[in-house]
């Protein structure tokens, strides 16, 4: 009976596994790629129907390795419906691109990885914690380096492994850190060890976990393989590192700094202000002198991790629910922008990045423009679209929390951010037209471009009472 709810816990994980491997199997045996790509989107949808009831109210399982509650499963919802729209932009940016049809694998890689970020949100041990992002990280490797004949694609994969290594490597050293001085890797037990007074063994190793989590978030001084992974990645690959690994980078890092370490608030408190004005600061510098739009999203994602991060400075259950609201706007936001870049192709069907193809378009392609606009407005947090309410939550759990210092420091440092979004508005705007783009007739990419344009929209303050109770709900689950 108990191996049965252990297993109905871990529902969700179960019904990926099963459907990356069938699908594995139909692509060794020449399965059509947007079957099984389709295919893959319907696992998705069937792991997240599974979330309802055990998967999100059961608990503990397996010893208490896994934990099935409302913090997680609010995390994979995010997780897998990122992973949903990777797959679906991806088909069409490969037939337009290299020529070719997607590959069969992507998908299933797709499947696997989010295998690994349930795991990841999940976990209760340090040692789950380490496996799911493993199986995470190892999936995001080949799918860097999925154009094997582009030179880029190969160099960014090459690049995310090396460093994904390093900072597996300084996870890892963290994790024997806190096992030799606690004697356990269960972060309730954890949580025990680093009450009252705590060896320097245990705070050396807090430093080195939160050194290797912040390399997964792209946060600063840990962020310097982003910028080249994301602009040699094809798009739909760097949409779903912009997305989904994201989340699951962040949202792992609030239940090991809530759970497994809450005693030792005031230790991580500094690394996590540290690490969230940094990135704030040096994303908005970085994406200042940019030319290429992708590797201005890089150094956008990496900004959005600090203001992500303010919310769990707080420490608090509305610091927590603040992050989970601001991560949900975060994912449609950033996908939202990577499907308009995937409409930026000249006539022959190649892909064009730079931000100076974009100027006069809104003369040439009014629709797309205002939709770009909105993306871009959004992600600089400007009233009164949906993007300023994400800042909003986490800047007044930080107040609320009395970081009075810190939360003026981070509102002053968005608005040097908000200047090269702003930029990007201006040349589409006010520029003399480039030349056109092609007409992309995907009614999949366009419907998604038209229902993340209507989410950030400020239609999307009406879903602020079911996105604040759900978000509630889920953050109390860690107290």
């Amino acid at each position: 009976m108990e191996l049965t709810n252990n297993l109905l816990m871990t529902l969700p994980e179960i019904v990926l596994s099963v459907g990356a491997l069938v699908l594995m199997m139909a692509a060794a045996w020449g399965g059509g790629a947007r079957a099984i790509g389709w295919t893959a989107v319907a696992v998705l949808i069937g792991a997240s129907i599974s979330l309802i009831g055990p998967a999100t109210t059961g608990g503990d399982a397996f010893g208490g390795l896994y934990k099935a509650d409302a913090f997680a499963s609010f995390a994979k919802v995010l997780i897998y419906g990122a992973a949903a729209v990777a797959i679906l932009m991806a088909p069409s940016f490969f037939e337009r691109t290299s020529g070719d049809a997607m590959r069969p694998e992507y998908p299933v890689l797709i499947l696997l990885s989010a295998v690994g970020m349930g795991m990841m949100v999940s976990a209760g041990d340090l040692l789950t914690l380490y496996v799911g992002l493993e199986l995470q990280s190892l999936a995001a490797y080949v799918l860097a380096s999925m154009m094997r004949r582009d030179l880029r694609s190969a160099e960014a994969g090459l690049k995310y492994f090396v460093l994904g290594a390093l900072a597996s490597g300084i996870l890892l050293y963290g994790i024997s850190l806190v096992y030799g001085f606690s004697g356990t890797t269960m972060f309730d037990a954890v949580a025990t060890a680093y009450t009252g007074a705590h060896s320097k063994g245990l705070l050396f190793g807090l430093v080195f976990v939160f050194a290797g989590l912040a390399f997964k978030m792209s946060a600063v001084p840990f962020h310097m393989w982003t910028p080249d992974v994301y602009e040699g990645a094809p798009t739909p690959v760097t949409a779903f590192f912009g997305s989904a690994p994201k989340v699951a980078a962040i949202l792992l890092a609030v239940r090991v700094a809530i759970e497994a370490m809450g005693p030792a608030v005031f230790e991580w408190r500094q690394i996590v202000v540290f690490a969230s004005l940094a990135s704030i600061a040096l994303g908005a510098a970085g994406a200042i002198g940019q030319t290429n739009i992708k590797r201005l999203l890089a150094y956008s994602s990496i900004n959005n991790v600090g203001f992500a991060l303010v919310g769990l400075a707080a420490g608090t259950e509305q610091g927590v629910s603040a992050v989970l609201t601001y991560m949900a706007i975060y994912v449609v936001m950033t996908l939202g922008s990577f499907l308009i870049v995937l409409q930026m192709k000249d006539h022959e069907g190649q892909s064009i990045e730079s931000i100076a193809s974009l100027s006069g378009m809104s003369r040439t392609r009014p629709g797309l423009a205002f939709a770009l606009a909105v993306m871009m407005f959004s992600l600089a947090g400007i009233p009164p679209l949906f993007g300023f309410y994400a800042k909003f939550v986490v800047f007044w759990a930080a107040v609320q929390a009395g970081l009075f210092v810190y939360a003026s420091i981070g509102i002053a440092l968005s608005a040097v951010g908000a200047y090269y979004y702003l930029r990007i508005v201006k040349t589409m705007y006010f520029d003399e037209p480039a030349a056109a783009f092609a007409p992309v007739n995907d009614r999949v990419e366009g419907g998604l471009i038209v229902a993340s344009t209507v989410f950030l929209s400020p239609l999307g303050y009406f879903l602020i009472p079911a996105l604040g109770l759900w978000s509630a709900v889920a953050a109390k689950a860690l107290f």
